[in-house]
């Protein structure tokens, strides 16, 4: 943004410190004069001086005062202008290291708590966190790259394998075509998802959990029974403010997660709500294997997956808790991984709870 050139802030300082110490000085050489000259002013003192030579030493004399008062008030000012403004300088430099793209450099203002140090530390804080979230952008592009690549080049393959042998089963060739492709749209619109719920781009309304666990355990019922796990559904009245479509994934992202990473058979699935005050909990526990906590610290990170746990075709395509911890905080809420003790994961939910209607 272009603008005028003006006075530096330590410049505007330095003449406002000068000009307020002259000021100051003139009241004070008035009241001077008023004393000498003014008889009522004398009065109150018992003291009536009134040699006209006197008088007349009075005004050059103020002069040379009001010179020094200017000139001290000027240098100064400079000097504690700069003083003051040195953090503040350094706070510049930062910022302009930031809109180069460093990242990592940091003020770090030494001293105690003012206002220029609060604002340092709060810029401190601010590049930590746009730091963080860049090189999360950027891993997150290096594996959807490498996601979306893998499909695409199986089917290079494939039509390189089938070119180069013209007797090959053109039906086994065209559904292997076709998994790769389904696979491929999948994890599209799963990174569309995921915009869509970091940008916040979506209308909110009241919606209850308890009505979208009900539903997503009721559209994965026949995936639960395929794989033998038992899967329950109970809790209170859980309401919430956001977008039931994005709610709705989040739960089915969670149900799905659960019954896919399982025992083998025999497994259950728990899904709960509850409403406590000011907020509202949605959690899923599952049995399976133990998992390490390093591990589960890191399940939510886009194209994370559990290692050693069940793998299926269905298993997804490793965005399934990352979707979820995004439409999490786009709600204002949170996501929370434990591993249970006899093995499996308890996840848990948390969001603000809608206001009472009234």
């Amino acid at each position: 943004m272009d603008r005028a050139p003006g006075l530096s802030v330590r410049l505007q300082l330095t003449l406002s410190y000068a000009g307020f110490l002259v000021l100051a000085g003139a009241v004070l050489l008035t009241l001077v004069w008023l004393f000498l000259r003014v008889p009522t002013f004398r009065a109150l003192g018992g003291f009536a001086p009134s040699h006209p030579m006197l008088l007349r030493e009075f005004l050059p004399a103020a002069a040379v005062v009001l010179a020094f008062l200017l000139l001290l008030g000027l240098v100064g000012g400079w000097l504690l202008a700069g003083r003051m403004l040195a953090p503040l300088a350094r706070i510049t430099a930062a910022t302009r290291l930031a809109a180069t793209g460093s990242l990592s450099h940091r003020i770090a203002l030494e001293g105690r708590a003012d206002e220029l140090r609060e604002l340092a530390d709060a810029f401190d804080a601010m590049l930590e966190q746009v730091e963080a979230r860049v090189a999360e952008q950027r891993r997150f592009a290096a594996n959807a790259s490498h996601e979306l690549r893998t499909p695409l080049a199986i089917s290079k393959t494939l039509l390189e394998v089938a070119r180069d042998d013209p007797g090959a089963d053109t039906a086994e060739l065209l559904e292997r075509l076709r998994a790769v492709n389904a696979r491929a749209i999948d994890l599209t619109e799963a990174l569309l998802l995921l915009s869509r719920a970091d940008q916040r781009s979506f209308a909110r309304e009241r919606v209850d959990l308890s009505l979208l666990a009900e539903q997503a355990a009721e559209t994965l019922l026949p995936l639960a029974e395929e794989r033998g796990t038992t899967l329950e559904t109970t809790g209170d009245v859980a309401p919430t403010v956001g977008s039931p479509p994005l709610l709705l994934q989040l739960v089915t992202n969670l149900v799905h997660n659960a019954i896919v990473h399982n025992l083998p058979r025999g497994g259950t699935v728990a899904v709960r709500t509850a409403a406590r005050p000011g907020w509202t909990t949605l959690t899923v526990e599952s049995t399976g294997e133990r998992l390490a906590p390093e591990l589960v610290a890191t399940l939510a990170e886009p194209f994370r997956r559990g290692t050693g746990r069940v793998r299926a075709d269905d298993a997804g395509v490793g965005l399934g808790l990352a979707i979820v911890a995004s439409i999490a905080r786009a709600h204002g809420g949170g996501l929370t991984l434990t591993p249970r003790a006899a093995g499996g994961l308890r996840v848990a939910v948390r969001l603000p709870t809608a206001p009472a209607s009234g």
